[in-house]
């Protein structure tokens, strides 16, 4: 299996808390090609050492710019507000929920990145399924 590239990217978001208070963040997207279905997102509100990551869904993203996506932890929509196009990520851990804006215009460049290099569709063609298969015979 040829290596592939892995797409980054850092943008500044919103971490909504009201509609009348939001406090600055930035978002690290990671795209892996060994894990097609995945994104990495971590989070740092700006002036706080605490990163918070998580995993989202590639196609998750890509279908929240379209229209309402997903369902338990992890939530995507756009929102239009003063001809701006934001992109709200809303995680929903047990411990609390955070709503976060990012520029949807900076995912959608992310995602077209990613598919340039894993074209959505060809995912399972870059899982190594034998990495995969000694990884799980290794935890039983």
């Amino acid at each position: 299996m040829k290596s592939l590239k892995t797409v980054a990217q850092g943008l500044s978001v919103q971490l909504v808390v009201s509609h009348e208070m939001s406090f600055s963040a930035s978002m690290r997207l990671q795209y892996e090609p060994s894990d097609p279905y995945a994104v990495r997102a971590a989070f740092t509100v700006v002036g706080s050492d605490e990163t918070v990551e998580w995993i989202i869904g590639r196609d998750l993203l890509a279908d929240g710019l379209e229209g309402l996506a997903g369902e338990g932890d992890i939530r995507v929509w756009p929102a239009e507000e003063h001809d701006v196009c934001d992109l709200h990520v809303l995680l929903n851990p047990p411990s609390g929920t955070a709503l976060l804006k990012a520029p949807a215009h900076e995912i959608k460049a992310f995602l077209q990145e990613t598919e340039a290099v894993v074209p959505r569709g060809a995912e399972p063609g870059h899982i190594d399924l034998d990495a995969l298969l000694a990884h799980l015979t290794a935890e039983g």
